[in-house]
């Protein structure tokens, strides 16, 4: 069974969901102080950095799809690390690594090939 199985543009798709629910679900598990803010930074980062992407929904393809998933993959270590650098509650200890196993899940299952947005010239 093949891994990657997610497109760049699924990929996308799960970017935009990922970063909604990061700066919902702060406010609505009652999160306050770094706990609220990472997490809408975090949402905030992932839209900045997906519209510079290069991929079907980037809207100015700065960035490189690698560089992209390598900028997930950073969050995701960053949400694993930060209950237990920041002294998080019980709840937020929970919330940041399953954010994170989300992450590194999406990024583990997609596929790299034909990764750009743009058209194939041959097409």
């Amino acid at each position: 069974m093949k891994l990657q199985f997610l497109t760049p543009a699924l990929h996308g798709v799960l970017d935009y969901v990922a970063a909604a629910a990061l700066i919902a679900l702060p406010f609505l598990l009652g999160f306050q102080g770094i706990e609220l803010w990472l997490s809408v930074a975090g949402g905030a980062g992932l839209i900045a950095y997906s519209l510079l992407t290069d991929y079907a929904f980037g809207a100015v393809k700065l960035v490189s799809f690698d560089a992209h998933l390598l900028l997930d993959l950073a969050a995701g270590v960053a949400f694993i690390a930060a209950p237990f650098l920041l002294g998080f509650t019980a709840l937020a200890s929970i919330y940041y690594p399953v954010m994170a196993a989300g992450v590194i899940a999406v990024v583990t299952c997609t596929s790299r090939a034909n990764q750009s947005g743009r058209k194939n010239a041959a097409a």
